[in-house]
Order: C-alpha cells, then structure tokens, then sequence
C-alpha cells in the first residue's frame, strides 16, 4: 500500500495531542490512581478522598512526586496513541479499498476502532503497569522504568491485560448511549415541530458536546468497576508495616474483585469514580483540541519531508545515472 502519508500525520498529531494532556493533567492523575489502588476496610483507610492524596504530598514536601512516572506514561501515551491512530488509520483506509465503498458504517467503525485498540492494549501493556506502578508507590520512593520492570517477572509486565482489553469496549458503549440520546433528543424536537416542513437531522455543536459528555460519563460508569479492578491489579506494593500486604490472588481479576468486595463492600467498586469521570473528560477534550490544532501542521510537515526524501532520491538517482 506505500507509504501511508495520511495515516502516519493522524498518528502523530494524536500522540502529541495525548502528550500535551497527559502532561497537563497528571498530578490529577497521580492522586487518582494512589486513592484508587488502595483497598482497606473504611476504619483502616489512609485517605478518604482524593484531597487527602494532595494534602500527603504538600505536608511532606513532595509535590514534585506527583510528577513521579511521568516520563513513562507520557512514553506509553504517545506510543500507545500513535499505534491506535495509525492501526484506525490504516485499518479504515484498507476496509474502504477492500470494500469497495466511499463511506464506512458504524458497526465496521466500531470493530475497526476495537482492532486497533486491542493491538495498542497488547503492544504497550508492559509500560502501562510500570507507570501505575510508579504511580501508586510511596512518594518519594518511585523507581525507574527499567528497574521497575526487573524486580518481576516477564508475565507480571502483562498484569491487568485482560481488563486492559475488556476496556476497549468503552468508546462502542459511549457511541450506543450517545447515538441513543442523540435519536431521542431528535424524535423530541420533531415533535415539537409538526406541521413545519424542515426537521433537525443534526444536533447543534452545543448539543453535541453535552450528549458527547454525557455518554462519556455514562461509558466510565459502566466500566469502573473494571478500572478500579485493573488499577488495584497493577499498583505497587504498600510499604507501610501497618498496612495490608497485597496477595499475589489479589494480582488476579477474581482475586481483585475479592478483595475489594469483602474489604470495602459493593460502593467500593466505584471509590474515586468521580475524579475518574474529571480526569477522562478534561484528557478528552484536551487531546482532541490539541490533535485539531496541530493536525493541520503536521501535515504540512510530512509533505515537506516526503517532497525532501523524493528529491534527495532523484538527485541520488542521477548521480548513479552519470557514474554508470
């Protein structure tokens, strides 16, 4: 198929756009992650919201600690974005060839996106448990990739992946809710419109962004409990004398979900549910404002140097021409 000009400049304003907001938003995610991977009895809790995760750090004078794993997460983001990007680039491009028709469905863009998500969770698994790893140990006390890394063992680096792939399922369960709301919304205001001969068959940009939000909210709902799973399956291990030490059970889903059920009851499966919800709202729409504004840069880039390589292939083919 060549070289994908189109694909690769999708790619890459993605992965900047993730690291602009990765960055932007990390110590939110830091404190996230620490209160979410803790998983005691309501009397033995270390924090009791997320402010306390804040508090820790500014009281022992570790502020900068909630910077700790930045590096490999923003190495993860900007690997597992230009991988997704590129894959539902490259994938929508191959499907419309193959397929023969100028425009794709929503059931094979839900399956495109599926693909492309689960070959990201799968390539980039090992530096997702490494940075929450880093994450959620004792600040001050965060270690490097690769050490992080060596202390376990090769399979240990894939820990959380089965949930890490049952997540890819939550951009189709936010199109199903927003394609819902945004068929109701519709079905009223025709109503509200009879006798007229124009009816809406699109939202307004106001609209839109308030069912796309709404859904997203609705998606996180649906899969927190997996999430909340998948942070407890991956967080370091707790260094307190006093606090409970996690089993190697509780590195399993069922271990996981145990845990936390006889710990913390039904609501724990959805502790920290609502600095979840802030924090994935505020990335998305920072990434997806950032990729806009520089999508159009970044193709001007790569038509710059595709028209450089040509050129400095044709002066390369000359020479050769003249030597022979």
């Amino acid at each position: 198929m060549g070289f994908d000009l189109e694909s690769i400049s999708e790619a890459t304003s993605g992965a900047v756009g993730a690291l602009v907001s990765t960055t932007i938003l990390y110590p939110l995610d830091t404190c996230k992650s620490k209160y979410q991977a803790e998983v005691r009895a309501h009397h033995q809790q270390k924090y009791r919201n997320i402010s306390d995760v804040l508090w820790e750090a500014i009281s022992t004078r570790q502020v900068l600690s909630l910077y700790q794993g930045l590096g490999t997460k923003n190495l993860q983001s900007f690997i597992s974005q230009f991988i997704y990007f590129y894959g539902y680039s490259f994938f929508k491009r191959l499907y419309l060839e193959k397929s023969g028709s100028k425009t794709i469905g929503t059931k094979a863009n839900l399956l495109i996106a599926a693909a492309a998500g689960a070959c990201t969770v799968v390539i980039t698994q090992p530096l997702d448990t490494a940075s929450s790893r880093m994450q959620t140990s004792e600040f001050g006390k965060s270690k490097g990739l690769l050490k992080t890394l060596s202390e376990g063992t090769w399979s240990e680096a894939f820990d959380g992946l089965g949930i890490s792939l049952l997540l890819t399922s939550n951009p189709s369960i936010q199109y199903t809710v927003f394609d819902q709301l945004k068929q109701r919304l519709l079905k009223a205001r025709l109503k509200r419109q009879r006798g007229l001969e124009s009816s809406p068959e699109a939202l307004s940009a106001f609209s839109a962004f308030v069912l796309g939000a709404v859904s997203k909210c609705a998606a996180t709902f649906l899969t927190y409990p997996a999430i909340r799973c998948k942070v407890t399956i991956q967080a370091a291990e707790s260094e307190e004398k006093n606090g409970p030490t996690q089993s190697k059970d509780q590195k399993s889903i069922s271990g996981a979900v145990y845990a936390i059920w006889k710990r913390e009851g039904l609501l724990g499966f959805y502790k920290g549910i609502a600095a979840q919800i802030l924090k994935t709202v505020l990335s998305s729409a920072l990434h997806l404002m950032i990729k806009e504004k520089i999508s159009k840069t970044t193709w001007i880039l790569m038509l710059a140097l595709r028209r450089y390589l040509s050129h400095t292939y044709q002066i390369k083919g000359s020479l050769m021409t003249i030597i022979i």
